[in-house]
């Protein structure tokens, strides 16, 4: 398992309705915008890179996911700049993987 709750049952208190609608968000908005991630570092549209991995970056966090969190601020930093292209790309499928990993388990494990 790359995530853990454990940040997330701290903020919730106890409260399920408020775990299963952040997990309910980041089903629903992650993969979306780790596509429109894919398609900016295809088109080296720095300020897009930015502004995506800046938006996901938070998401995994929630999740104690800190590998890729860490992959998506460096991204997210990377973006700020023209010409890091070939270091993106390097870094890119490696948050892609964890996404992805994190979105099937996240399905399998809260039964979505």
């Amino acid at each position: 398992m790359i995530y853990s709750l454990d940040k997330l049952n701290e903020m919730a208190e106890g409260d399920e309705e408020f775990i299963n609608s952040v997990i309910a968000v980041f089903l629903d908005e992650v993969p979306t915008d780790l596509e429109l991630l894919e398609q900016a570092v295809e088109k080296k549209d720095y300020p897009n890179i930015y502004q995506l991995a800046h938006k996901i970056k938070p998401n995994v966090d929630l999740l104690g996911m800190e590998q890729t969190r860490a992959n998506a601020l460096e991204i997210e930093t990377l973006g700020k700049t023209q010409g890091n292209g070939a270091q993106i790309e390097k870094l890119f499928p490696l948050l892609q993987k964890d996404i992805h990993q994190v979105v099937s388990e996240l399905k399998k494990d809260f039964d979505l």
